[in-house]
């Protein structure tokens, strides 16, 4: 489907030929064989033929796909073999616009090949593909193959096989299990016709005109209508890709929890950016959830509320700002202390050494005061140019928003881009060097990420310790459809680090000042359930607050189908054992087509 984000659509697929990073290792084209999509297809996911010529192998077409970089065309073979581990349909790749219609009988004469969208760099699984085709048409207007229905009874529960050991946990060379594990059910049928019927929408309709589906309405359902994800050996097997080979306009814009009625029917692809989908030439009519956006509750006046809220990359040419501040004053309830993460410098992206965000903060403050709020005053520290990662010449940063009308913040020179806040005991009481401050900026832990800025605040004449965060990010990770099982998560290992110096961080906090109150939130980049989330609990210093949130609405980020945690408020147990504390992952981002941030604010109440 024509896109605006044409360039992502392009890498979907590209032709094997255009890339030897992105194809499996193969031998060199033999003599041309005849043989059927089936044989060409085989029982692992690696064709047999790969690397062969091949002729006269024959086929419907099922769906043509005219645009981007991955112009062709799917074939399926009307008379199938007894095998389910064979898929009957291939894509064929033609680099230009195909001269076949849906309904043609075809032969294809050219190579096989394994396309690895992305390149094998991402460990994703291939492509069976055939290429440099020469293809003639011997008839039109044929009736298309039934589409296979893929649904919960066909999809298999358990997830993927262990890939094998000997081949660096590949399932390349497995034969396919199709009855046994959805992965292999997914692949047994790659590139045929296949459809949905009366599928829920789980991850909302994106920019790049694609959403989710579930065939298992029942999965780890979320309050909301959404498939939670709860576990690295649990996966949610009903989850789908849709998108479309018709017009961009009439692809449907949809939230979670709205349902695509009647049938949804395609050719099924596979692509970098979640794996197996159904690419539609049918797409089933939408019909609304009628979902809202969420409000929190109001804070009491002996009660401090703490947010965390993710941006986005905001800065002062966005189109936002009233929205943001919209949210923050009627949905959020303009908390007391809000944690900003990715504001970005006074000129964006803009790469020419800009640090400073005065710009980007004071026109997001304007902005509250403009939709009712109050008057917020604020507190950061410039990072180095370029030394925090995320968008080059962004130098996004953590922003401390708080109300001085309630809460006041503890001044305390020192802290920079480069020195490290340190803990000291001043009359019993636990005291930060400087305040902000940025913990331990030097240490590898933050190479190319944010710096923890961490603040004093003083709320009706008791301090609370605030520590705003944004671990490094799962760029680099493999898919939960990589061809090794189970997945590398490669980038967790620097968010180890990170995790274990900010644990260590408020153990020097509480080691001096046992009853302190101490609250570290932000985007953790990482699942309540997660090595990294156990490594910031470790020694009972913090405890993520979101648990205490029943699991059905447990989440702050919808991604690939998946809803899930990222975005975390930890507390030091005197908030946890006191007097009592609310929590509330506030959905007014993740589940919505029409997203200011793809991260929902999370608000803590509780009595210091």
């Amino acid at each position: 489907m024509p896109s605006k984000k044409s360039a992502r659509l392009a890498a979907l697929t590209v032709a094997a030929v255009c890339s030897a990073a992105s194809t499996v290792a193969l031998s060199a084209p033999a003599h041309a064989e005849t043989v059927a999509i089936h044989d060409i297809q085989g029982t692992t996911r690696i064709s047999p033929y790969a690397g062969k010529a091949v002729t006269g192998v024959a086929g419907i077409v099922t769906g043509v796909r005219p645009y981007g970089s991955s112009k062709g065309f799917w074939i399926q073979d009307p008379n199938p073999d007894a095998d389910p581990a064979t898929s009957e349909g291939v894509f064929v790749f033609t680099s230009s616009a195909p001269k076949v219609a849906v309904g043609d009988s075809v032969t294809v004469t050219g190579t096989v090949s394994e396309f690895v969208p992305g390149g094998t760099s991402t460990g994703n699984q291939s492509i069976t593909e055939i290429t440099k085709p020469t293809v003639t048409v011997v008839s039109g207007g044929n009736a298309v193959p039934a589409a296979t229905v893929v649904n919960a009874r066909s999809v298999p529960a358990a997830y993927t096989p262990a890939g094998d050991a000997a081949a660096a946990n590949s399932v390349n060379g497995l034969t396919l299990r199709p009855g046994t594990y959805a992965l292999d059910y997914y692949e047994s049928l790659e590139g045929m016709n296949v459809q949905v019927a009366d599928a829920r929408v789980v991850t909302a309709t994106d920019p790049y005109t694609e959403l989710w589906v579930t065939v298992k309405p029942r999965e780890n359902t979320s309050r909301r209508g959404g498939t939670l994800y709860g576990s690295y050996t649990s996966q949610n097997t009903g989850r789908l890709q849709i998108q479309s080979l018709g017009a961009t306009a009439d692809f449907p814009v949809a939230n979670v929890g709205d349902t695509l009625t009647g049938v949804t029917a395609g050719p099924l692809d596979y692509n970098q950016f979640g794996g197996y989908t159904l690419v539609a030439n049918q797409l089933g009519a939408l019909k609304s959830g009628g979902l809202q956006r969420e409000t929190t509750q109001k804070q009491k006046k002996n009660e401090l509320a703490v947010a965390t809220y993710n941006v986005e990359n905001l800065d002062p040419s966005d189109a936002t700002f009233e929205e943001h501040a919209a949210a923050i004053v009627n949905n959020l309830k303009s908390p007391d202390i809000v944690s900003l993460e990715e504001i970005q410098d006074d000129n964006g992206a803009t790469n020419d050494g800009t640090v400073a965000a005065d710009v980007t903060v004071g026109k997001l403050i304007d902005a509250i005061v403009a939709a009712g709020g109050p008057k917020y005053d604020w507190r950061s520290i410039d990072p180095v140019n370029n030394a925090d990662g995320g968008e080059p010449g962004g130098n996004i940063r953590q922003v401390f928003l708080f109300n001085p009308q309630r809460v006041s913040f503890t001044d305390r020179a020192g802290g920079d881009a480069t020195t490290a806040v340190a803990v000291s005991k001043v009359r019993g009481k636990a005291q930060l060097s400087a305040s902000p401050g940025r913990i331990a900026p030097a240490d590898a832990a933050w190479a190319n990420s944010r710096k923890p800025l961490a603040g004093e605040f003083v709320f009706r004449g008791r301090t609370v310790f605030v520590i705003a965060n944004h671990f490094n990010s799962k760029g680099g990770d493999q898919g939960l459809t990589s061809q090794y099982q189970p997945v590398a998560r490669s980038s967790e290992v620097q968010r180890h680090q990170q995790a274990t110096l900010v644990n260590a961080f408020v153990k020097d906090i509480l080691d001096v000042q046992k009853n302190a109150d101490v609250v570290a939130l932000g985007d953790i980049n990482d699942f309540e359930f997660s090595g990294t989330a156990q490594i910031l609990e470790s020694d009972g210093a913090l405890w993520s607050a979101i648990k205490s949130l029943p699991r059905s609405e447990r989440y702050s980020y919808d991604y690939q189908g998946n809803q899930q945690v990222l975005d975390q408020i930890l507390v030091s147990p005197s908030i946890r054992r006191g007097c009592g504390f609310a929590y509330d992952s506030v959905h007014i981002n993740s589940e919505f087509h029409d997203q200011i941030s793809d991260h929902d604010p999370q608000v803590l109440r509780f009595e210091p």
